[in-house]
């Protein structure tokens, strides 16, 4: 696709939005989606009481719709668009969504709520929901292939209303010139600053996808009533690649001509922190492995220091600021590589515990945070994306060394999660919240999807553990 005034490429997306249908999706494709809806699950009941899920949950009980969209683990319905942002908030806050790594960063299964959302609203079929969510990983991924945001000062998510938008232009069956209009409107009011994530992290990470796709959907409920934005959003002479992402193209998209679906490039996490942490993660728990067997225990107090060599987009998002080494919040320490390879060699293991306040005011596990040490490794960052490699060397009081290194960590898809893997990923944090039983009772549906014939009946049956308040 090249580089065309009068629109063209917002009405070529629209138009390979229009034809996409269930039939010209690979086997393995199905079974992706249906994998990473049963991964957002589990994020998403693992972060049931988390701050900004309470506030974004208030926010849609106080617009309460009787025939509307559930908001995920309530009795609360609500508008589409306000069920995108409660929920979308959900998936998001764990920091355990999957992920995709390009010239930007993502969160592809950040769109999911969002089609969900409109898929109860309009009673779409499991297969036109899997359609749906297939165009929005494909659109959002090859923007983030097309063009780096993070560099200019936008975050990763302004890219969500384009896909969110298109997600649900599909499941409302527009025609493709409303598809169009309606990735016009989401686009000219897309741009999202990247402080979201520089420095001491807020709340608002959790919703500033969460926020693009109630943007998203919003755009698309408009273009559903006739509302029409500027075609030319981005090649106009104001427009988004002259503004925000500078020139862009797309190549060959999902099922034209032979070409792949990015949602198989995608990687499913294993641990909740950054992504660029986790093989750093899995080599923190392997070394602790390596010094309990040599010297039948981990004594942190014995750790001289901790050398950790990385990349430079890591090191740039997660192993720079000052406030990694002190993070005050949970969303700072998740996107800290000197917290999250401490807090790994110190524990063993990294859960939603590991950013609790007690642990993040721990003073030994502070002392050890002071003790790593972040460096480029000029190879590693030459290998990116193709590879995300952490290499630590932790070296002990008495001066022995350990030494490892993760190219590619689980769930990469040089090194996939199994379903079974990702089903447990989904029992520790739903389990309990709404049981075990529950729980394989929402997956067997999950897996099912494709038979489905009203997605609606399938989310208003996802098990309440929390009742609406009365006002």
């Amino acid at each position: 696709m090249s580089e065309a005034s009068n629109g063209l490429l917002t009405k070529t997306l629209a138009a390979y939005a229009h034809r996409l249908s269930f039939n010209k999706l690979p086997r393995e494709v199905v079974h992706e989606v249906k994998r990473r809806i049963v991964d957002s699950l589990g994020c998403a009941y693992g972060a049931m009481s988390a701050p900004p899920c309470r506030m974004a949950r208030s926010l849609a009980e106080a617009v309460p719709l009787p025939k509307g969209v559930s908001v995920w683990g309530t009795d609360v319905r609500t508008t589409p668009e306000l069920a995108a942002f409660a929920n979308g908030t959900l998936v998001r806050y764990l920091d355990c969504n999957d992920t995709y790594l390009s010239k930007e960063p993502a969160h592809p299964s950040d769109n999911i709520p969002a089609c969900l959302a409109v898929g109860e609203m309009c009673h779409a079929s499991g297969r036109s929901v899997i359609v749906a969510m297939t165009i929005a990983y494909e659109l959002q991924c090859r923007l983030c292939d097309a063009a780096a945001l993070r560099p200019l000062g936008w975050d990763h998510v302004t890219y969500g209303a384009f896909s969110t938008a298109l997600a649900a232009a599909k499941l409302l069956k527009l025609s493709p010139e409303a598809m169009a209009q309606a990735l016009s409107i989401a686009g000219v009011t897309s741009g999202a600053l990247r402080q979201t994530r520089v420095g001491e992290v807020s709340l608002w990470k959790a919703c500033a996808f969460a926020n693009a796709a109630r943007n998203g959907v919003f755009a698309t409920l408009a273009a559903r009533r006739g509302m029409t934005g500027p075609l030319d959003v981005f090649e106009g002479e104001k427009g988004f690649m002259r503004v925000i992402s500078g020139p862009l193209s797309l190549p060959t998209l999902g099922g034209e001509r032979g070409a792949s679906f990015k949602i198989l490039d995608t990687y499913i996490k294993p641990y909740p922190v950054e992504y660029h942490a986790q093989s750093a993660v899995e080599a923190a728990m392997k070394i602790r492995h390596m010094i309990v067997e040599a010297e039948g225990h981990c004594d942190m107090s014995q750790i001289k220091n901790i050398v950790v060599e990385s990349f430079d987009v890591a090191i740039e998002i997660i192993g720079r600021d000052p406030e990694k080494w002190r993070p005050k919040t949970r969303e700072t320490a998740d996107h800290s590589l000197p917290y999250c390879v401490a807090v790994a060699l110190s524990d063993g293991r990294v859960t939603p515990h590991s950013f609790s306040s007690k642990r993040l005011n721990d003073t030994a596990l502070r002392a050890l945070v002071q003790k790593v040490k972040v460096v480029e490794q000029p190879d590693f960052t030459a290998w990116y994306p193709e590879a995300m490699p952490n290499r630590l060397r932790v070296t002990t009081m008495k001066g022995k060394d350990y030494v490892f290194q993760v190219d590619h960590p689980l769930g990469h898809p040089k090194r996939p999660m199994s379903d079974s893997e990702v089903e447990a990923k989904f029992h520790q944090f739903a389990d309990r919240r709404i049981g075990a039983y529950q729980a394989n009772r929402l997956i067997e549906r999950v897996w099912d999807l494709e038979h489905i014939t009203d997605v609606s009946m399938l989310i208003r049956t996802f098990p309440v553990v929390a009742k609406m308040r009365v006002a």
